[in-house]
């Protein structure tokens, strides 16, 4: 038993406690990844504490320890990937599991069945080739084929070195992991393009964790009387949980930011943005001596929608009518949700009441068309002041104040909406 991996067993599980602890307050695709990935190290150590037992036992130690250990690395490339939706990709990663994984078992096992390794060994670079290829013209990019790059090379490293005596296996699985390494220092690399902290440790933390398979091995062979404590070689592994946790809290900083400026369930510019947004209009207005206007608009019927099929329906409605009117506009306006049903555009110089009004209505025909939601169609109308700067107002409060006067006196009483499991003949709101 080498009882000298606990220590090592002991940090890592703290540190996949504080990714834990700091995934919690935002959990994600690339936290769970992340979780998952540093378990699978930590199982790593927890194997090798078994290594030196003899016969099957150790065997399968190793088998489950450098098992664990790359496909941790397979995860941690995984979770880079921002095209993940892609079916092709997650193929890819059940491909690289199944294949590496396969050929450290494999590596494991006697001696008799070593004829094996080099199918496994094709196997390890044609997965990414085929996935690649069946994938295409529809996806590319750059990642997938540095990482058909990376696997090939790994292919034919492993079918050159595998069967070279004694020391054939240390440079096989020497060659999965610098490759699997290599690959995640590149993904995050591509990944993680900016001038942070945590970008910067990840980054190098990952491309050192590769250059230990590489160094170690050459040491061992040209200056065996060089010791290097195993702690050392661990080094990398702590500086890449370092970065991602730096990482994981960036992250959550700058969704934060986010959130204190945008409204949660639309992701539209929350009131304090919109505030801003008009301001800044209003003074552009002012300096240039042009026109602004503003759209006040308040939905109509909204209220009967949540009350018959709850609010669940009746946010679905919300973000469809959001994404609707997000999308008439220039992208030099404003759409923001100021209230439970209520929108606010602001719209940039030069714009005339003419031109205010006829985004009006074009935003009234949008709603014409009844909408889908959880399996309901429901259709709701829209209530829409106009205030136009400086014709209006020519403060922010009083063009405020101007647009909500207009949208209240131009609301007249709430229809019901047609509530229905099909489309219904439609309702026309009016101005």
């Amino acid at each position: 038993m080498d009882w000298s991996q606990i220590p090592d067993l002991g940090a890592v599980i703290l540190l996949a406690c504080a990714f834990a602890s700091i995934a919690r307050q935002g959990r994600t695709r690339v936290s769970r990844l992340w979780l998952t990935g540093w378990a699978m190290i930590a199982l790593h150590f927890a194997a090798f504490i078994f290594l030196p037992l003899p016969g099957i036992l150790g065997d399968a130690a190793a088998f489950v320890g450098l098992g664990a250990l790359a496909d941790a690395g397979i995860l941690f490339m995984y979770s880079t990937i921002l095209y993940y939706e892609q079916p092709s990709n997650r193929w890819m990663l059940v491909g690289l599991l199944f294949s590496v994984t396969l050929y450290v078992s494999l590596l494991s096992i006697s001696p008799l069945w070593a004829w094996i390794l080099t199918p496994a060994a094709l196997l390890v670079g044609f997965i990414p080739i085929a996935l690649s290829l069946s994938a295409l013209p529809a996806f590319s990019h750059p990642l997938r084929w540095s990482l058909v790059s990376l696997f090939t090379g790994l292919a034919i490293f492993l079918l050159l070195f595998q069967h070279r005596g004694t020391t054939g296996p240390d440079l096989a699985i020497n060659g999965i992991l610098f490759t699997v390494y290599f690959g995640c220092c590149i993904h995050f690399g591509y990944t993680y393009r900016r001038a942070s902290a945590g970008a910067l440790i990840s980054i190098v933390g990952f491309g050192t964790w590769a250059l230990v398979f590489v160094v170690g091995p050459l040491l061992f062979a040209y200056a065996p009387s060089v010791h290097v404590e195993s702690e050392v070689w661990n080094l990398p592994k702590y500086l890449v949980a370092v970065g991602m946790i730096l990482l994981m809290l960036e992250d959550q900083i700058e969704h934060n930011k986010y959130l204190a400026l945008h409204d949660e369930l639309t992701g539209l510019p929350n009131r304090r943005l919109y505030l801003d947004r008009l301001s800044v209009a209003i003074d552009r207005a002012q300096r240039l001596g042009s026109t602004m206007s503003l759209l006040v608009i308040d939905l109509d019927g909204f209220k009967a929608v949540n009350d018959s099929f709850g609010h669940h329906v009746g946010d679905v409605v919300l973000r469809k009518v959001a994404a609707s009117f997000d999308k008439r506009v220039r992208r030099c306006d404003t759409v923001a949700r100021t209230g439970g049903d209520e929108f606010s555009i602001v719209l940039e110089e030069p714009t005339t009441h003419a031109n205010a009004l006829q985004v009006a209505n074009s935003l009234i025909q949008l709603l014409a068309a009844p909408i889908e939601a959880e399996g309901h169609f429901v259709q709701v109308g829209a209530s829409i002041g106009i205030a136009v700067y400086p014709d209006d107002a020519t403060s922010l409060e009083a063009l405020c104040i101007a647009g909500d006067r207009k949208m209240y006196s131009d609301k007249h009483e709430s229809q019901q909406p047609i509530l229905s499991e099909r489309p219904e003949p439609n309702l026309t709101a009016t101005l």
